[in-house]
C-alpha cells in the first residue's frame, strides 16, 4: 500500500457539489425563516438582544461591528440603542468592492440612512473607521462546529481571514441550526448567540 488513493480526487467536483448543497440549504433556511410567526420573532429578537447585552457586559468591546437586518434576520436595534447609550461606538459593514473584505463606517442609531448598490442600508454620510475588534455577524444558518452559512457572497469570510481577526459573535435563531460541511475558506465564529442563549 502506498497510501495514495486509487481514484484521484477531483477538488473542483467536490467544491461544486458543496456549493450546490449549500445553495439548496440556503433556500430551505430562508423559507424556514420566513415562516416564523411575527409575535414569536419579536420575542426571540428581544431575547437575543438581552443575551447580546449580557455578552457585551463581559466583553466590553469599545467599538462593535453590528449589522442592519436583511431578509428576516434578527432585528437588534433595541440593543444597539442600549449600547450606544452606554458609550459604545457602533460600526456598520460596507461593501466597497466585490471579492474584498468589508469596510466599516461609524453609525449612530437614528441617523439618516440610504440604500447602497446592493440594497443594504448604510449611513447617508459614510465615516470609515478601523475594523472593529468584535463583530456581530448575522447567520442564515449555523452548524455545531461554529461555522455560519451566509448568502454566498463571502464578504464576512474575507473579512475574518485578515491577520488581525476580530472576535465574532454569530446571531441566529435556534431553528436555523443545520448540518453542513465547511469549505477551506470558511472561518468558524468564536461564539453564536440565539434566543436560547
Amino acid at each position: 500500500m502506498t497510501g495514495k488513493p486509487r481514484i484521484p480526487r477531483d477538488d473542483t467536483a467536490v467544491a461544486a457539489a458543496l456549493a450546490s448543497e449549500k445553495a439548496v440549504l440556503r433556500s430551505t433556511l430562508l423559507a424556514r425563516r420566513r415562516t416564523i410567526d411575527p409575535a414569536m420573532r419579536s420575542a426571540w429578537d428581544a431575547a437575543i438582544c438581552a443575551h447580546v447585552l449580557a455578552w457585551w457586559t463581559d466583553a466590553r468591546a469599545p467599538l462593535l461591528g453590528v449589522y442592519w437586518p436583511l431578509r428576516g434576520e434578527p432585528d437588534l436595534h433595541p440593543v444597539y440603542a442600549a449600547l450606544a447609550g452606554r458609550g459604545v461606538a457602533l460600526a456598520l459593514p460596507v461593501v466597497q468592492q466585490a471579492d474584498a473584505p468589508l469596510a466599516f463606517t461609524a453609525w449612530t442609531p437614528g441617523e439618516a440612512m440610504v440604500k447602497d448598490g446592493m440594497g443594504v442600508a448604510v449611513p447617508r454620510q459614510l465615516r470609515q473607521v478601523e475594523q472593529p475588534p468584535a463583530l456581530l455577524v448575522p447567520c442564515l444558518g449555523f452548524n455545531g462546529d461554529g461555522y455560519r452559512l451566509g448568502y454566498g457572497g463571502g464578504y464576512y469570510d474575507r473579512t475574518l481571514a485578515a491577520p488581525q481577526r476580530p472576535y465574532t459573535v454569530g446571531i441566529a435563531y435556534t431553528c436555523l441550526a443545520a448540518v453542513f460541511a465547511s469549505a477551506p475558506h470558511d472561518v468558524a465564529l468564536d461564539r453564536i448567540i440565539t434566543e436560547r442563549g
